[in-house]
């Protein structure tokens, strides 16, 4: 097998995809996630809440692969509602440098007309490198 598949081990099944591939190279491709929990369970119907939700799942798929934050090295964000993200950057700034810190890897932002989870508001995916000499 050339990739590992990577999920945290207290979150549900994916179904028909995997939430993380590690590649022997040591790149890790990081499935879209949206803003529910574990439990595929959506706690809020807040953009910003459901960005820190987001932010947080990527980062539980870094740490299981065994990275860290500043491993990863770029994120493409998916938005339904570009208003909403412009009209709320002070608050996307902070929950931002909450959760990644001031790590701020190569992004990209699409706007798009929906998600397949109709209650999802962004989809962010990601990659990293963790090196494989260092585990």
């Amino acid at each position: 097998m050339t990739a590992k598949i990577i999920q945290p081990n207290d979150w549900a099944p994916a179904r028909g995809y995997a939430n993380g591939l590690l590649a022997r190279d040591g790149t890790l491709y990081i499935g879209g996630q949206i803003g529910w929990t574990e439990d595929q369970v959506f706690e809020t119907h807040d953009f910003i809440g459901q960005m820190e939700q987001s932010l947080k799942n990527i980062v539980a798929v870094v740490e299981a692969a065994g990275g860290q934050i500043d491993d990863i090295t770029r994120l493409t964000w998916f938005v339904i509602n570009k208003a909403e993200y412009v009209a709320r950057q002070r608050e996307v700034g902070e929950v931002y440098r909450r959760v990644l810190g001031r790590h701020f890897p190569a992004m990209s932002m699409l706007v798009v007309a929906g998600l397949v989870e109709d209650a999802a508001l962004l989809e962010i995916e990601a990659t990293a490198f963790i090196d494989p000499r260092k585990k």
